[in-house]
């Protein structure tokens, strides 16, 4: 579910020239610097008005709800209100650099590799690429299945094939116990094709469950046990039962030494922690057809720790949305270098995953 957001502020329309050129400076500043920005450092930074006229114009962007002050006799600091609304009509987003696009292609295209590998490596780019923790949500395996079978490798492996309506064909290796059989994996197969052909893993994870007590005894213990591997080899689903892949949490400490600030931090640990809020709010994404951006306050989730989500969905190129990739960091990201590297991995991201599925397919376990 994804989590509501705080109600807009201001528009620009309420700001004159004067307020938005100052407004402006001062958000750049926070996000370059991170500290609060005073009258004379603007009226030094080329602001053609005198200190008292510029303190007028921050007194009037304070009241508006723009910005805000961490101590009395500090300078002022964007809010999340504030940030949202430079975020949202002020902010000229960079591109990505030919440097970057060819270390995104070729990290996310290596050969042999598989789509959950791209995940992982994806989301470990991003973080070391936008200094926060990179996030990526997996696939839901919403297509039908069309066929289960669990092929014997030798020794202690087998090899669980599932192959799907929308012709993706999934395959995981499995341990076995000693003293498995053939017959036993044949056994396994037919019941999971009896209980699974036709219907999504999701509305069949809860029925093969409960069939499951009650076929133990039409099933000898051992193929029961494949049963129950194979469909936690699998995963999927909604929930707790989905992969949420983090990396790169050391990248939130950066060089901040305050204790305010490594308290934040450790809040924001803690909302990492929250997985099924995080899956839920990068859900959201999947709704949208580019970047989001969630700041602070505007979610329940990262109110306290006053951080920002940026993220975009990955999709075939049928615009089929499977998951959602993005970047956690404070509030003050360098959000116009992260949007189009977000944007530009989960393009790369999508291509990748139709380049798995072509892969999946001309490797195909053929009944």
């Amino acid at each position: 579910m994804t989590t509501p957001l705080l109600s807009r502020g201001p528009s620009l329309a309420e700001l004159d020239e004067r307020a938005r050129d100052i407004f402006r400076r001062i958000v750049e500043s926070y996000l370059d610097t991170g500290e609060p920005v005073g009258s004379r450092t603007l009226s030094r930074g080329g602001v053609s008005l005198s200190p008292a006229s510029i303190r007028n114009t921050m007194q009037d962007l304070t009241q508006l709800g723009l910005l805000g002050a961490p101590h009395i006799s500090a300078g002022r600091l964007p809010t999340h209100a504030g940030l949202r609304l430079f975020v949202d009509g002020l902010l000229e987003v960079g591109d990505v650099g030919e440097d970057e696009r060819r270390l995104i292609e070729t990290r996310l295209r290596v050969q042999g590799r598989s789509f959950e590998e791209a995940l992982n490596e994806a989301s470990s780019l991003l973080s070391g690429l936008a200094g926060g923790a990179g996030v990526v949500v997996t696939p839901v395996r919403d297509a039908e299945v069309k066929h289960v079978e669990f092929v014997a490798l030798g020794g202690d492996q087998a090899l669980a094939v599932m192959v799907f309506e929308d012709g993706v064909v999934e395959n995981r290796l499995m341990a076995l116990g000693a003293g498995v059989t053939p017959s036993s994996l044949q056994e396994a197969s037919n019941f999971l094709n009896t209980k699974l052909r036709g219907k999504t893993l999701d509305d069949a994870r809860s029925e093969v469950s409960l069939d499951l007590d009650r076929s133990r005894r039409e099933l000898d213990t051992k193929a029961a046990r494949l049963v129950e591997d194979g469909l936690a080899a699998w995963g999927g689903g909604e929930g707790s039962d989905r992969a949420l892949i983090v990396r790169g949490r050391a990248n939130l400490l950066g060089d901040r030494e305050a204790l305010e600030d490594l308290e934040r931090v450790r809040m924001l640990f803690d909302d990492l922690e929250q997985k099924e809020q995080l899956i839920g709010l990068l859900d959201g994404v999947r709704e949208a057809q580019g970047v989001r951006i969630f700041i602070g306050a505007e979610t329940r989730l990262f109110s306290l720790s006053g951080s920002s989500v940026i993220a975009a969905p990955y999709m075939t190129g049928r615009q089929k949305v499977l998951g959602a990739i993005g970047v956690i960091g404070p509030t003050r990201l360098n959000y116009a270098r992260i949007i189009p590297l977000v944007d530009y991995t989960a393009k790369v991201l999508g291509q990748r995953s139709e380049e798995h599925t072509s892969e999946l397919q001309s490797r195909a376990y053929l009944v």
